[in-house]
This record gives C-alpha cells, structure tokens and sequence, in this order.
C-alpha cells in the first residue's frame, strides 16, 4: 500500500500537478450532520482512559476510555438540541443550516487531534481540483476543562478559528494575544475572585482567611481574590494551600492555624474533595462559627452532604453560574436512541454497557461500578434532568452565540461590510476569520432573556447567583439562591437580594462579624497598629478644630477658620461670636452703673444749681464744677459705647469719646486745685497770685489740656484707627469680637496723658491737703486722685491679661470706678451739708477753724 501511494504521487508530480496528502488518520466524529455551516465539538464521554506505553519505533495505539461521563454527553446533546431548534427557527439563518461535527475524545493527545482535524478537514488527497472547497469548522466548541482548551486554542488559533468553551473559567484564556480566537460564555475566575471580594466588602467582613489547593486553579483563583480583596480594603489574615493527597502535617499545620485565628471568615478555592476533608477535620477538632466562603468549584457540589462535617458548612456562600430553564430540551434527551447516530458507537455504549458505567456529576468524581436496573434509573435520571442547567446553559448560549455571528454575516448589505471596500463576504466560501470578526461584536437577548455579549478579551460579563447551603433535612442540604451578581450594574453595588432569608456560618441566622479592628465612627480617625496589617488599627479623636464625617476615616478635615467641630466631631458649626452685648447679665448691670451715674450726676447738678448762690456752692469757681459734672456725665455714657457689637464707627468713637471726656474731667479737677493752691497763696501778705488765675484763665486751662487730647486722637485715628476684629487667638472654639487698637501708640499716648493730668492733679492736692479752711476741697480731690490712680494702675495689667469680652468690662469698670470716685469725693460732702447742714453752708463757718469734715 505504502508502495502504490509512491507511484501514484511518483505520476502526479510527473503530469505537474501539485498534490498534499494526509499523514496519519484521526478518530473520527462521534456524532455529525453535515450542513451549509459546520459547527465543531469537543466533549470528553469518556473518562479514565487507559494508554500503551510508547516505544518511539511504532504509532502508539489510540488510548482506552473507561468510564461513561454523563455530563458530556448531555452537552453533546445539548449543542445538537440548540443547532435542530436555530434550523427550524426562521428568524435566524434563512435559507441556512447548521450541522455539526461532534468529537469525543479523552486525554490530552486525543483532544488536540480533533481541534487539528477541525481546523484542516479529513481529506485524504488536496489538489487543484479540490482545493478551494474545505470542511473547515466554522467555529469549535469545548472543551470543558481548561488545560485541553488552552492546548488546542493557541494551535488552532493562528488559523482564526474562534473557539467557544462553556467551562474553561482560567484567567489566562483572556489574554487576546496568545488566544486571538477564544470565547466563553462563562466567567472567568478572574471575574469570579473579583466578585468574591466584593461579597466580603458586601457584608462588612474585612478580616478573612484564604485557602487554595495546589493546582493552578485554586492558585491563580486566590491569587487573583487576595489582590482584589486589597483594593476594596480587605486584609487577609492567612493564606494556606492545600492538597487532600498532600502529607498529613499540612493538613495539622492548617487546623492550628485556623483555630487561633480571630477571622471568623474562610474563602476556599479548592475542589469539593478537599473542602470535605477540611470540614471533617475541623468538626473532629470542634473549630466552630466559621463563615465559609466557597467557588463555583464546590459550592453546589451535592456531595457534600456526604461528609462528616457537613454541619460545619451550613451557610456557606458562594457564587454559581445563573441556571435557567430551556424549553423542549428534556423531550430532546429522553427521544434520545442508538438509531438516531447508526455510527457512534458511543451512543450503543450508553445503552448497552450502561451497567458497567461510573456516573459522574460533576468535575470528574468517580463512583462505584452502576449495576441492575437501579444504574439504568440513575443515568436516565440524570441525564434527563433539566431542573438545573448551569454549565448546559452555557453550551446553549455558545451555539446562539456562533448562529447570530453567521447571521450577520450572511445578512450583510453591500457596501456596510467591515471588510475590504465594504464588501460582504462570499456564503458559498466563508472563512472562519470572517465569523471571528462578526462572533466579537455580537449582542443579543435569548428567548429567556439573557443578555449574551463579549468583551475585546471575549469574557461574558460577569453574573452569578448567590447561593447558600441551607439545611433541608438531617442529611440534605439545599443550595438556595439568595441574590444575584451583576458586575454590569452601575454603581459599586452589583448585589441583588432576593430576599431570601440566609443561613449564616453554623446555623446562625445572624450577619457574622469578621473584622481585625471594629469600625471608627464619625468623628473619629484610623491609626494603623505597629507591624500589623491595614485592617488593625486604633481609633482615636480628631484634633482640635478638626472633623471626621465618614466612617473609617483615615483623616480629619481641617474646619474653616470661622467654623468649629460639634460635640460629636462630625460636623463644622459656626463658632459662637462673643462680645459683651446689653441682653446678658454683666452688659445689664454695667448699664445699669452707667446710667446710675447718669442719674446722680444729673441730680447733683440739679442741686448744685438750686444752691447756686450759697457760699460752698460759689467757693471755687462754680463754673468749673459744673463743667466737672457735665464732664462725669459723659464719662458714664461714654462706658455705654464700649457694651454691644463692634462696628468700625463705634471702636472709633469708645476710644476716644473716654480719651477725650476724662481729659476735660481731669482738667476740670485740675482747675480747681490749683484755684485751692491760688486761693491759700492769695492770702498770703504781699501776694496777688489770684489775678494770674482768675475764672478766664481756668477756663482757657481746660481748653488747652482737652485740646492737646483731641490732637492726639485725631493723629490716632488719621494714622492708624481702632477697627472692629475677630480675635480666635484666645479660644479655639469661638470668636472674640473687638476692637483692635489699630496702633497701640496712639492708645497708650491717649492713657498716659490721662495719667499725667491725674498724676500732677494728685500731687498739687496732695500739697494743698492741709490748708486751714473749715472745708479744704483739696483734701476730697486728693482722695478723689488716689482712687483714680489706683483704679487706673490695677486696669493696666488687668486689661492686658482679660480675655475676650472681660477686657472690655475691665475697661468699663475702671471707667465707672473712676468716675464714681470723683463724684463722691468731690460732690457727695458738698451736697451733704447743702440738704443736710445748711447751718454749716456759710463762708463764716467755712472760713473757720472748726471741726473738718471728711469724705
């Protein structure tokens, strides 16, 4: 035969014709129909397969598959249901079928050939007479696992060929330049971690264990969670991987670590295996209240009831791709019979062997050996069940998926063609790179609505439900669905309850709390603890003039300069504003001094003019004691300048109005002792002093001291006046209003010539204290100077260590005190013999040398 082939390819290229021969046969279809489009399947019935050791001198004979998997075999039939219903559909592909070549192949060699017998056709012979047909799949679908996919995908791929898995979840497979034609209409476990650490974030767990096997699965799987666990904020306390064949000590290793954890959450990625082993062991070790949370790998598994420590794992949580219900396929799967597929030998296998078949449910679990018409009632019970399509769904949606590509393609108008000058391509020829373009841009809606698209790495969106373990009876549990995941939701909530009520880690129907360090509340920041990670943490109080109005703050913000923090540390109120205001008590009773003296001083004049031509009233110069007491009654009102809120015109006006007044009052009292002093000199042989100082002169003294005063407070407020300020030095929390001196020279200058004039008042009465008269007026001004220097020099240091608006009612004190001292000193005893001893007001009593009266 070798021989014949020879001669025959010896005269084929003697007659110049160019010729490409098949080398080797492959294994071929298990089940097909050949249509105007072609789709292709990869599917693994078989499992366990058993093959001959190689010698590299002969082929190696093909592998012996062993067990029957259920579960391929009805997406095989799925895929088929999907492609008989688009045929009959008339809205999709008219004037079009889909046909289908279906391989089954176990191990990796054996699956790579099919993808390779796919991509370039079963001919023998290619030559100018054939060359421009092709059996070239449109598109493959499979496989289920990840490994054989990523083989076969990076080979087939250079071709163009798109390929659709329903079960491959590996991150890697979204890397567009190493597979330029993959598509899953799963998501992958990258879209699954993520989700992951959002359902952590979700319930308020910041403080998680992670545990993987050792495969690349549970590896690149917590990978993945751990790093997006760290950008929504979660700490992981541990990461321990994980193998049910590993040795005993890490699995020791791995209880105490988690028995002296405080995290009180668990996220396994790792099979359903080794999660039984780990919750047998924690339920011998009686390590209760733990929250697990699980991957689509084991989280639905129903073996887990077999476990010894299925206790342990009620309520956990986990994500499973959305089931759905698809119309007339359980009518597919029960019309199935060997007579539909006369050359698959695998569907007589099914019938006929069934008794010596392993059943298995999911990923790749192994039973005992089925036997009698009980392994007849499992596998027609399973195969037939179409209460949860999970992973069938997705079979579903990819042959949807590829028939719309087709349909847009076939479809297409001349001139809005993406290809080369808008062209549309050729129904009779169309090449697998022209379904990839159309397959990357599809969007459509099923008939039970569910969205199908892919993004530019050809990943589905990410959606899955919530599920729970729940309790159904002592030895059954119940995978519930609580919510939904939605990574195309907008927003950072992607959850959506279904308001299930959920069972909770152990039983408990209480939200768990997993946290390294409980929540700082408003007011309050974040302070990391020394070498611990991110989650631990010390809460303490902002600083002062600080807030915190979020939870978890890591920083206070700074309040504005006219804002304070409340009570609470959360919000910036507007600090109180003090100034000394006539509605409070202190303001009420200075007032009420002022006006006081308003009063005694109004009435004082009163009688002073009544009496005016008595001998006490006339005694020296009673036109400076009435322009004395006019000036007192400016003294007290001039205090009522001081009380109520600054404004520019008042801080003006109290500063200088109590600069000038006790000028003139001091000049007033100065008059007068110096008349004493003129008067007692006058007397005196030889001497006409009174002439120099007559009533003109007195006058015009007045006038010159008040004048010199009004000259500096007109300098003061032209250089630099007194304004209205906010003074937040002295608290923190509230705002001084006052008045700024503006330039305290021009202060200080007004205050000390005030002080001079009281000074020098006080020596010459001082000097004059012991005059002969009945009544010596120099002695009450001497007492009178005494108290106004005093009260003055206790103002000084008192004025400048009062805070706030005690400095202004300091002011007001001394201003009242001196002005009440001068009063009484001086008018009180006159006033006392003029109502009460009018004996005694004569100018022979007073020019007498009775007994003194005092103040």
């Amino acid at each position: 035969m070798p021989l014949l082939k020879l001669v025959l390819l010896a005269l084929l290229i003697k007659r110049g014709e160019s010729v490409c021969w098949l080398q080797g046969r492959a294994q071929p279809p298990e089940m097909t129909k050949s249509r105007d489009f072609n789709l292709g399947g990869i599917f693994t019935f078989r499992t366990g397969y058993r093959g001959s050791k190689p010698t590299f001198q002969t082929l190696p004979e093909p592998p012996k598959c062993l067990l029957i998997n259920v579960r391929e075999f009805k997406f095989a039939q799925t895929m088929i249901f999907a492609i008989e219903e688009i045929n009959l559909n008339p809205a999709i592909l008219p004037n079009h079928t889909l046909g289908y070549k279906i391989y089954n192949s176990c191990g990796m060699t054996n699956i790579i050939k099919s993808a390779i017998v796919l991509a370039s056709g079963q001919r023998e012979i290619i030559d100018e007479r054939n060359c421009t047909t092709t059996d070239t799949a449109q598109a493959v679908l499979g496989h289920s696992g990840s490994a054989p996919t990523v083989g076969f995908s990076r080979i087939i791929g250079r071709f163009q060929i798109p390929v659709l898995s329903h079960f491959a979840t590996c991150a890697c497979l979204s890397n567009r330049e190493e597979f330029p034609s993959f598509f899953r209409t799963i998501p992958s476990d990258l879209h699954q971690s993520r989700a992951l650490a959002k359902l952590i974030k979700h319930f308020g767990w910041s403080w998680v264990g992670a545990i993987s096997n050792k495969n690349s699965y549970g590896i690149n799987g917590i990978t993945t969670f751990i790093q997006a666990a760290q950008e929504e904020g979660v700490c992981i306390e541990y990461y321990q991987s994980f193998e049910q064949s590993g040795p005993r000590h890490e699995l020791t290793e791995l209880v105490e670590i988690v028995k002296h954890s405080t995290s009180k959450v668990i996220v396994a990625f790792m099979s359903h295996r080794e999660v039984k082993v780990l919750a047998t062991e924690f339920y011998k070790q009686n390590i209760t209240g733990l929250q697990w949370v699980g991957s689509d790998a084991w989280i639905t598994d129903h073996s887990l009831t077999d476990s010894e420590g299925r206790s342990l794992l009620v309520g956990s949580l986990g994500f499973a791709v959305s089931q759905t219900k698809i119309p007339g396929l359980e009518k597919h799967l029960r019309q199935l019979h060997p007579s539909q597929f006369p050359d698959s030998q695998f569907v007589r296998d099914f019938w006929e062997d069934m008794f010596d078949c392993a059943l298995n449910e999911t990923a790749n679990t192994q039973r005992k050996p089925c036997s009698g018409s009980e392994s007849l009632q499992n596998i027609e019970s399973y195969f037939t069940d179409v209460s949860d399509l999970r992973f069938t769904n997705n079979v579903y949606k990819s042959v949807y998926a590829v028939a719309h590509a087709l349909h847009n393609l076939v479809t297409c108008e001349e001139g809005k063609s993406p290809f080369y000058n808008g062209s549309c391509a050729d129904t009779k020829y169309i090449q697998p790179w022209q379904v990839l373009h159309y397959l990357q841009n599809i969007n459509f809606t099923t008939s039970q609505g569910e969205r199908v698209t892919f993004d530019q790495n050809g990943d589905s969106p990410a959606r899955y439900e919530l599920v729970n373990l729940q309790h159904l009876t002592s030895e059954t549990m119940l995978v519930a669905t609580v919510g939904f995941f939605d990574a195309t939701l907008p927003g950072e909530r992607p959850f959506i309850m279904n308001g299930m009520k959920i069972m909770w880690g152990g039983g408990s129907h209480s939200v768990p709390v997993s946290v390294c360090s409980e929540r700082c509340p408003s007011g309050k920041r974040k302070v990391l603890q020394k070498r611990k990670p991110v989650c631990c943490y010390d809460c303490i109080p902002c600083a002062e003039g600080e807030i915190s109005n979020i939870t978890d703050s890591l920083e206070c913000l700074k309040c504005p300069i006219d804002y304070w923090p409340n009570t609470r540390g959360d919000t910036c109120i507007l600090k109180e504003i003090e100034f000394l205001s006539y509605e409070e008590i202190m303001g009420i009773i200075l007032t009420f001094f002022c006006l006081m003296g308003v009063i005694l001083t109004t009435m004082i004049a009163l009688v002073f003019f009544h009496f005016r031509e008595t001998p006490i009233v006339r005694a020296n110069n009673s036109e400076l004691s009435f322009l004395l007491l006019f000036s007192l009654t400016l003294c007290f009102l001039c205090s009522l300048t001081f009380i109520g809120r600054p404004s520019e015109w008042s801080c003006m006006l109290r500063h200088t109005a109590f600069g000038i007044t006790f000028v003139l009052c001091i000049s007033c009292v100065l008059g007068k002792t110096i008349v004493v002093l003129m008067a007692f000199k006058a007397t005196l042989p030889g001497t006409n002093m009174m002439k120099w100082f007559g009533p003109v002169q007195q006058r015009l003294s007045v006038l010159a001291f008040t004048l010199i005063q009004v000259l500096i407070c007109i300098l003061w407020l032209t250089i630099n006046p007194p304004f209205p300020f906010k003074n937040m030095n002295h608290y923190m929390e509230k705002i001084i209003l006052e008045c700024a001196l503006g330039s305290p020279v021009g202060f200080w200058a007004v205050l000390g010539y005030i002080g001079l004039l009281a000074v020098l008042c006080f020596v010459l009465a001082f000097l004059a204290r012991r005059l002969p008269d009945n009544f010596n007026e120099a002695k009450f001004i001497t007492f009178s100077m005494l108290i106004f220097c005093a009260v003055w020099i206790t103002f000084i240091p008192a004025y400048v260590s009062s805070p706030g608006k005690f400095t202004v009612a300091v002011e007001i004190f001394a201003i009242l005190a001196s002005s009440y001292g001068l009063l009484f000193c001086i008018f009180i005893p006159k006033c006392f013999i003029i109502l009460l001893r009018p004996e005694q007001n004569t100018k022979k009593h007073m020019m007498g040398k009775t007994k003194d009266i005092h103040c």
